[in-house]
């Protein structure tokens, strides 16, 4: 199994991400709790199987993935609400999505999101759709990593910086997806179930710009902030456990079958 099927796996993951955000513009209401965390624990647990038979993912790399989950967990447990959306929770996402790249960066944001809520006591309905929408952080980080070559320099800070801004905002306005379903009072920004796809986007874009916008820049100024203080630090130190737990073994010549040279 080759890495192009860790990549169409990602890529499948995500449709089924989207499909459950999606539900309300297509004429109904969000999926049952039920339905929709058996989407959620069961794709990332799906991609994480790929991920491993792929040799993409070996043991201490699952290790270093639960510890990060932890790490992070920890630091929501400490500061659970923020300032408005801000969250710590996102440094190492973002961080280890950035080095690690995409698919393990959606399963860090994913992983993270398990783990927090079981310490934090944070489970609900909302669950799934927090592990898709952390998860896809993590893997649009990886996205904007994917040209990065060597140390971690202050234009790998940068740009993560302005991808942690970015991504703050995605992350709240997925989010409101689910929190615009239970929305009904207004009928100028409210939900109900059969809206035309073009009246579903226009109510809910005025609904996230009214109650969510504000909210949301809390999380984008944060997360730009937290990578711009301690980014480097973390980039360069994952940068390290990365190069130890990748190792490239070059190919030999047939004349001397039994010799490797692991870099």
């Amino acid at each position: 199994m080759t890495g192009w099927r860790a990549h169409a796996a990602l890529v499948a993951a995500s449709v089924v991400g989207a499909a459950v955000f999606l539900w309300p513009f297509l004429g109904g209401g969000q999926p049952g709790a039920a339905t929709a965390a058996s989407f959620g624990i069961g794709t990332a647990a799906a991609l994480a199987s790929v991920e491993l038979a792929a040799g993409r993912l070996d043991t201490r790399q699952l290790a270093l993935l639960a510890a990060l989950a932890a790490l992070d967990s920890a630091a929501r447990a400490v500061v659970v609400t923020g300032i408005g959306g801000f969250s710590p929770i996102f440094l190492l996402i973002l961080c280890g999505g950035y080095i690690f790249g995409a698919e393990y960066g959606f399963l860090l944001g994913a992983t993270t999101i398990l783990v927090s809520a079981l310490v934090t006591g944070g489970l609900g309905p909302w669950l799934p759709y927090q592990l898709f929408a952390a998860g896809w952080v993590g893997a649009l980080a990886g996205l904007a990593g994917r040209g990065r070559r060597g140390r971690p320099t202050r234009r790998d800070v940068v740009v993560l910086a302005a991808a942690g801004a970015v991504l703050g905002y995605g992350f709240g306005a997925v989010m409101d997806i689910w929190n615009w379903t239970f929305y009904q009072a207004s009928p100028g920004l409210g939900f109900h179930p059969g809206m035309p796809v073009g009246v579903a986007l226009a109510h809910f874009a005025r609904f996230y710009a009214v109650t969510s916008f504000v909210y949301d820049s809390f999380r984008a100024v944060g997360n730009a902030v937290m990578v711009a203080v301690l980014g480097a630090p973390v980039l360069v130190a994952l940068a390290r456990l990365r190069a130890r737990l990748h190792a490239d073994v070059e190919r030999v010549p047939q004349s001397a079958p039994f010799s490797n040279n692991v870099a």
